[in-house]
This record gives structure tokens, sequence and C-alpha cells, in this order.
């Protein structure tokens, strides 16, 4: 029998409009005075304000940093820490997406003035202590709520991952309320995102595990079974609970059962063309479980019966229908299906494969073995 360690956020409210009640929560964890971090699209669709509603009834100050980007820049995170630091908060809040959520997570351990950021780089080096942290997600994509990783994009074409359990937070809020406004377009990417993080966790080759097989088996039977239904009917509270919880498991999942190459070759797409992450995953997630099947074919087939339940014959052709699965989906929701569609061109595939090959901490997940050579080949059957 092999051991494994499993962590995850300690607490977890999901309830419809429990985003309300962040002040409650807030107020319980002893804070007084705290940062609300989230971007310029949230706040502008107002799905602040039951979150600044909840917290000013509970008497708790806030100081509002709306400046994250998509893929937050170092630059960004330096400003939401001088931020914190200078407003003296004691707690940090994020309403938000996944990169408003990874900002929060930093801005928490690094306000407390122990760490720098250059030095918390890869797997363990961040030790906290940390500001108390409560985080609701406004897509269901990241699962950035219940995992120690955020990722920083640190000069043009890289990124790089602070990962460290003290990252995770005191409370994740999951509101399906907050998610009924999103587009079609980011509920398709952001959905295909949360079914990388199952299909990568379960076939992760170094840190596989029975509770991450677990989660992510359900994260795929809920995601797959209403995706197509927000995606025509975003106001479909059922669907979007769903969905919001299918990609919370999915976080759980590979947050112990780390990701691979679909996101080692994803990360350069979104650094160097600013494509977003769920569709950058999307774009190269075809060809890279294509590339995988022979050293993985056994936990491709057990997916399969979960997202292509009509499929018949042995673990081939089961892994074969996810593979046609998987490359009809996007179609199926509208979104581009090749790298060519984001303005990717065969003369930037060498680029690509060179900043992939420096995603050691994800490759060394996969179940296949990927070298320069076979980077640059799944860029190009991707264009």
């Amino acid at each position: 029998m092999q051991g494994f360690v499993f962590q995850s956020t300690k607490s977890i409210l999901v309830e419809p409009g429990c985003s309300s009640r962040i002040g409650e929560l807030v107020k319980d964890l002893g804070c007084k005075s705290v940062l609300l971090v989230s971007d310029p699209g949230v706040k502008s669709a107002g799905l602040l304000q039951a979150g600044l509603h909840g917290l000013e009834q509970q008497g708790v100050s806030v100081t509002l940093f709306t400046g994250v980007e998509a893929d937050p820049p170092v630059h960004v995170i330096d400003a939401a820490v001088r931020l914190a630091t200078d407003a003296k908060v004691d707690g940090v809040v994020s309403v938000g997406g996944g990169s408003s959520m990874d900002v929060a997570k930093l801005v928490a351990l690094l306000a407390v003035g122990r760490e720098k950021l250059a030095d918390i780089y890869g797997v363990g080096f961040a030790k906290g202590p940390r500001l108390p942290l409560v985080l609701a997600p406004t897509t269901a994509g990241t699962g950035s709520e219940v995992t120690p990783i955020s990722i920083v994009t640190t000069g043009e074409g890289e990124k790089k991952g602070v990962v460290s359990p003290v990252l995770l937070p005191d409370w994740a809020v999951l509101d399906a309320e907050l998610t009924l406004g999103l587009p079609p377009a980011v509920t398709a990417a952001t959905g295909i995102d949360a079914m990388v993080h199952a299909i990568e966790a379960y076939t992760s080759k170094r840190l596989k595990n029975p509770l991450s097989d677990a989660l992510a088996r359900e994260a795929l039977r809920l995601l797959g079974g209403n995706i197509h239904e927000v995606c025509r009917n975003g106001t479909n509270r059922e669907a979007r609970h769903n969905m919001l919880l299918g990609s919370m498991l999915a976080g759980m999942a590979f947050a112990n059962a780390p990701v691979a190459a679909v996101h080692a070759l994803a990360y350069p797409v979104g650094a160097r063309f600013h494509v977003p992450h769920g569709l950058s995953n999307s774009l190269v997630l075809p060809q890279v479980i294509q590339f995988n099947a022979g050293s993985a074919e056994s936990h491709y087939s057990e997916l399969a019966s979960i997202l292509t339940p009509q499929a018949t014959g042995g673990a081939a052709d089961r892994t074969k229908a996810l593979v046609q699965m998987l490359s009809n989906l996007p179609v199926e929701l509208g979104l581009p299906t090749r790298l060519r569609d984001v303005g990717i061109a065969p003369q930037d595939v060498a680029m690509l494969a060179e900043d992939a090959m420096k995603q050691t901490r994800l490759l060394v997940n996969n179940p296949r073995e990927v070298t320069h050579s076979d980077a640059l080949a799944i860029y190009e059957a991707s264009l």
C-alpha cells in the first residue's frame, strides 16, 4: 500500500447567496480591516456588493484593490502588497477569478513581511505565517479557492508557481449567484479548464492517490453533465451550482495530484499571446491526451466511461472516444479550436516549445516523458 498526503482548504461554504456572509466569516477569524482583491470586470459587474455589504454590517473596514490583471505579473502583486501594508490590514478577501484569488493568496503571505516573492517560487519554499484569508470564486474553472498554488507571470513568456500549503485559505465561499452573468465563451473556457484539472489529476504520474481519483471522477461527472447547459442557458442556477462544485472538486484533486503537460504547454500560449488560461488548455488538450494515450490508456478509458458512456470496445477504443469527445467539445461550445485561431503562426512554435520545457514542475507529473521535440510536435499538431 502506497502512502500519500492530502491537504485542502480547512472550511468550505457552499450555498446560493453565501457571499453575503463573508463579513461573518472574516469577523470570526478576528479581522477588523481587510484588503478585498478583485479585478475591474468583477467590480463593474456588481459582484462585490454582497460581500462589501456583509463586511460593512460586521463593522469590518475594507481597502479595495481591483487592479488584478489576467495572468498577474509581479508588479500587480507588489502593488497589492504595498496597499495592504500601508492600510495595515489584518485579513485578505478575494471575490474574483483565479488570477484575483492567486494574488490574494500571495498578499496574505507577503504582507506579513517575513518573505519576498523572489525567494518562494517553487514547491515548499513559502513558510508563512500569513494573514487570515477568505476566497470566493466568480468563475467555475480554476479551483484556486482550494489549492495551495499561486501562478505569477515573471517575464515575457514565463510563468512560475508558488506552491505551499500555507496558501490554502481559511474559507472557500462558493456562491453560484456570482457566476450567473458569465458570458458563454468564458463559461466554456473556464469549464474546460476545470475538466483538464480533473483529467490531469487522474493521470498524474508522481502523486496520484485514491482521494484525488474519487474527486476527479465526481468533478468530471458534474462538469461534463452541465457544461453544455450552462453555455446554452447561463441563468440555470442548478447547472451553475454544479459547475462551481465540480470546479472545486477538480481543484481539490489536482492540488494533491498535480497537473502536467497540458498546463505546461498551455502556459506559454497564455503568457506569450495573452490567451485566457482555460482556452489555452483547451487548445492543446486533445493533442496532449493523444500523445499520452499509450502510457495512460487504462486511466483515460476509465474517464471515458464518465464523459463518453456510449463508447464501446477495449481501453484503446474508449481512449480514442475520449480524445474525440474532447476535440468536439470546444467546437460544440463555440470556442476556437486551433492555435492559429488565436494568432499563433508556425514560426512561433519553436519559441513556445522552449518556454514549455521550462515548466519542469509540471512536466515531471506527466504520464509520458515530454522532450523538446515532443513539445514541438504537439504544438505543430495543434496549429
